[in-house]
């Protein structure tokens, strides 16, 4: 039976990297932000809780095409640096500047992080004789981040009525419309309140607004 590779995929232009090899070990961390403030004759400061903090998840991932003839393994590194860079097509109408794109981590049908790629770091171990690197370990971190609602779709739940939902692996609209409505045929509803043309465009951590029925 072969193994689940692990992929991540870049949110702005739908590619996807494969993991040549799943990682051996990821960590999970969350910080929580909390303010002392001191009490006059007291040995201990109150703690006043100020906000939540995001997820991150940092791991190592190795890539190796020695055994490829004339493989170069930058041309899988390459597409982690795709993930850094400011993508145009992210630019805000407001600020006017843009950002680096949103990527989705699945390992497996039924768990993915969206998040964004903070910081990556690649160490090249071996190179054919001409130079060409043929191995290399990337150690990257991403942090969990939700996407700003589409402009036309009313996702961030300030509707009146209106739930939010984010998409699944493998999910449809007819199935999200079973979920929410416990009516498979109510899907339409679904795809005319978030302007979607077509029903099998969607994507994993995608937010949708799910309008009531009247």
């Amino acid at each position: 039976m072969s193994l689940t590779k692990a992929t991540i995929k870049n949110l702005e232009t739908n590619e996807t990297l494969t993991c040549l090899f799943n990682p051996s070990e990821y960590t999970i961390a969350k910080q929580n932000q909390w303010e002392t403030k001191n009490v006059v004759g007291r040995n201990s400061p109150n703690l006043e809780f100020t906000g939540g903090g995001a997820r991150s998840m940092t791991m190592d991932l190795m890539f190796d095409v020695f055994e490829q003839s004339g493989g170069d393994v930058r041309t899988h590194i390459d597409k982690l640096w795709q993930m850094t860079n400011i993508e145009s097509r992210t630019r805000s109408t407001r600020s006017r500047r843009g950002r680096p794109p949103f990527v989705l981590f699945q390992w497996g049908g039924d768990w993915h992080f969206r998040a964004a790629l903070t910081s990556l770091s690649v160490k090249y171990t071996l190179f054919r004789q001409d130079g060409t690197p043929v191995r290399a370990v990337a150690t990257v971190t991403f942090q969990e981040a939700e996407d700003e609602p589409r402009r036309t779709n009313p996702t961030s739940g300030s509707l009146p009525g209106y739930r939010r939902y984010v998409v699944e692996p493998h999910d449809t609209l007819p199935n999200i419309a079973f979920k929410e409505y416990g009516d498979a045929t109510k899907w339409r509803t679904i795809a005319e309140a978030n302007g979607i043309d077509d029903p099998l465009a969607l994507s994993p951590g995608q937010a949708l607004g799910i309008p009531p029925l009247f």
